[in-house]
Parts: C-alpha cells; sequence; structure tokens
C-alpha cells in the first residue's frame, strides 16, 4: 500500500489559537512519517514539511467568508481524488473532521447560562450562527465522511448526541505535547524575571489565565474569584477580546488594581507557565483548551470545568480541579486549596504525570493509524472518478 497523501483544510494560523497549534504540531510529528502532506488555508506560516495552499477567496463578514473559504478549498482538494481530506473547518467534501471547535449548538446552550435566553434566541438568528450550524448539520450527514477526530471524550458523546454518528466514526486522539518545551524546569528559568517585571514578589500568589474570547474562557469568573482570594494574589491574563476594557473595569471594581496584568497575546506563553502558581480556566466551553496540557506538562496544578474536555484526564483533588464555570464559589475554595505551596507541589506533579503519555509521537501514531484504514477509501473513489472519465 503507497503512503497516505492527506490533505488538509484550515483556515489560517494565529499564534493564540489552541486548533491551529495543534495543526503546527500535528504537520511536525507527521513529517517524520512517509506521508505527502498539502495544507490548504487562507493565511499561515511557512510549515517546512507540507506543501501550502494559500485560498483567500472575497468575502464581506464572517459567514461569507467561512462559506467562500469552504467552496474554494472543496475546489482545490478535488484535484487529488485519491488523497485522504482531513478538515479542521466544517467542509463536507473531508473523509475526516478534526473537531476542534467542538459543537456548536451546545456553544451556544452553554453560552445562553450567562448571557440569557434572548441572547440565544439572537444568536440562533444572526446569519453567522445559522451558517456554523447548517453547516454542521451537513458536515456530519455526509455520505463522504469517514472519520471525526475528537480531541476529548466529551466533544465525542455530544457528537453522538445531537448528529447520531456511530462509534466507529468517532476516535478521541488528544493533542500531543512536547515535554521537552514544556517542563517543570521553566519555574527556575522565568519565575524571577517575569514576577520583577509585573512588579509580582516572589512570594505572591500569582494565577495564570491563557485564552482569547474572554466570555467563552470564562475571565469574569476567573476575577470574581481573585477577589475572594488573599491579598498577594495576582491574576495574569494572555489572550485578546475586544471587550478587554469592561474585564479592567471589572477587575477594577472587585478592588484588584495593579493586580490583574492584562498582557494580549503572546506568542510564547512557556515564561508565564514559569512564573504562576496555578492555571485557572473555567470555560463555559472547551472542548479541549491546549493550555491545560501545556500548564499540566509543566508542573502547574490546573482549576478548568465541567465544560472543557479535560474532564476527561483530571481527577478533582488529585491532579487538577474541575468545577461547572459558574461555580464562583467552588472555584474560590479550590484556588483557596492551592494557597498552600506543598499542596500545589503535589496536585502539579500528579498533573504532570498525566500528561506525560501524551506526545507528539503517541498522536502522529494515532493519526496514521487513521489514515491507513482510510486510505482504501479513498484509493476506490479515484479509481471510480477514473473510470467514469473514460
Amino acid at each position: 500500500m503507497k503512503a497516505p497523501h492527506i490533505v488538509i483544510i484550515k483556515q489560517k494560523y494565529t499564534a493564540a489559537g489552541g486548533s491551529e497549534r495543534f495543526v503546527e504540531r500535528a504537520l511536525e510529528a507527521l513529517g517524520e512519517e512517509n506521508l505527502r502532506l498539502t495544507l490548504i488555508t487562507r493565511r499561515w506560516t511557512s510549515v517546512a514539511n507540507a506543501e501550502i495552499i494559500t485560498c483567500n477567496p472575497f468575502h464581506i463578514g464572517r459567514a461569507w467568508r467561512q462559506w467562500a473559504f469552504g467552496r474554494a478549498a472543496c475546489r482545490i482538494a478535488a484535484q487529488w481524488p485519491t488523497a485522504i481530506v482531513q478538515s479542521h473547518e466544517r467542509t463536507p467534501c473531508c473523509d475526516i473532521y478534526r473537531a476542534g471547535d467542538g459543537v456548536h449548538r451546545e456553544w451556544l446552550k452553554q453560552r445562553a447560562r450567562v448571557e440569557g435566553a434572548l441572547s440565544s434566541i439572537g444568536a440562533t438568528l444572526s446569519p453567522f450562527h445559522h451558517f456554523i450550524l447548517r453547516s454542521e448539520e451537513k458536515l456530519y450527514r455526509s455520505s463522504r465522511l469517514k472519520a471525526v477526530i475528537c480531541n476529548s471524550n466529551m466533544v465525542r458523546d455530544e457528537i453522538k448526541h445531537y448528529f447520531g454518528l456511530p462509534d466507529e466514526k468517532l476516535f478521541t486522539i488528544y493533542n500531543g505535547i512536547d515535554h521537552r518545551h514544556f517542563h517543570p524546569g521553566l519555574r527556575s528559568l522565568h519565575r524571577g524575571g517575569i514576577r520583577q517585571r509585573l512588579g509580582i514578589t516572589e512570594t505572591d500568589y500569582t494565577l495564570l489565565f491563557v485564552g482569547s474570547g474572554f466570555l467563552r474562557k470564562g475571565l469574569a469568573t476567573c476575577i470574581a474569584a481573585a477577589a475572594k482570594l488573599p491579598q498577594n494574589t495576582h491574576l495574569i491574563v494572555i489572550g485578546r477580546d475586544k471587550a478587554q476594557s469592561r474585564y479592567q473595569d471589572l477587575a477594577s471594581n472587585h478592588g484588584l488594581n495593579g493586580r490583574v496584568h492584562f498582557l494580549g497575546e503572546q506568542r510564547d506563553v512557556t515564561p508565564f507557565y514559569g512564573a504562576a502558581d496555578a492555571l485557572v480556566l473555567p470555560s463555559l466551553y472547551d472542548p479541549f483548551a491546549n493550555v491545560v496540557l501545556e500548564a499540566m506538562a509543566c508542573g502547574l496544578p490546573v482549576v478548568t470545568s465541567l465544560k472543557c474536555g479535560a474532564v476527561d484526564i483530571i481527577q478533582h483533588g488529585l491532579n487538577g480541579f474541575i468545577r461547572d464555570a459558574l461555580d464562583v464559589q467552588g472555584i474560590i475554595a479550590d484556588l483557596q486549596e492551592l494557597v498552600d505551596p506543598a499542596v500545589r507541589e503535589a496536585v502539579g506533579h500528579a498533573a504532570r504525570t498525566t500528561v506525560l503519555p501524551l506526545t507528539p509521537k503517541e498522536m502522529s501514531q494515532r493519526m496514521l493509524s487513521l489514515y491507513t484504514r482510510l486510505l482504501p477509501v479513498a484509493e476506490a473513489r479515484g479509481a471510480a472518478l477514473s473510470a467514469r472519465a473514460g
């Protein structure tokens, strides 16, 4: 059986994007295998192991952009009928879909918990959300779709619930972590320098929040919790949001002036893992945040939510903490427990031990196994098209 040609569809690369980092790591890992890799994208940095084809059709607005890119990408992918097409967008022309964004219907349901029923109705009626919901439905009903890569069992179960896909089409493949890059030694490398830069002392209790889209990632809950912790508590915020000024005002209203540090997007988050005592990410909905795995690999305790895919691997109180995203009092209790350095050390050590098996090599082997399984399907499709053309 010949080596597979894998065509990957992904719109763009953003330094802070978890899905993008998955693609980047996957391409690096798969590049070591005997594969031909092609990436169809609107915008991406160069990748040594893949041919990059850029397509950025004219568009106005988000819905049109999604539609135009998906249509153009499918046209390009069609020139390789024997290739296995893996899409990270909701396009019906793929053999494999990676559900890195989870289920949009579930996200809208969780968002309604904080924005109310009227906002939920408005979201459903908006052109963008209406398009995404229709695209998701069309994708999962596609006869071409042979496999869905889920980055957590939580997402796998949601897809089964909403779309009725059978188990044999659903594959949970966790993101791989480079443990040479994310490790507990970052503490000695960066803790002093980052804290001095931000005006944080060595003994100050320092929490880290990493994520763009502050509503979805639960920053308001983080701020409310930090206000109830000891007076030497600091919160470092990495990420961006158009409404950042509102969250800055929220921090001020909670009496946290000078103790919440908004640093925007960071291409390299590792120094901040080294500077922090714990990661707090009470997301309303997060299929499986890469930052959780990265923090755990660095030996940081993690406090996250029941609607984060990390529920697959975190045992509450042992290698991390899991609460409902809106359970502020419960999150405060967990963070109070982590004020004790001995507790942080024990939970952080258990966290790193948990994620050590999740390597890029392990991820690439599982993906390669899936490609090998689907290669006869792609070859049969190419033969059928050749026969019809002849």
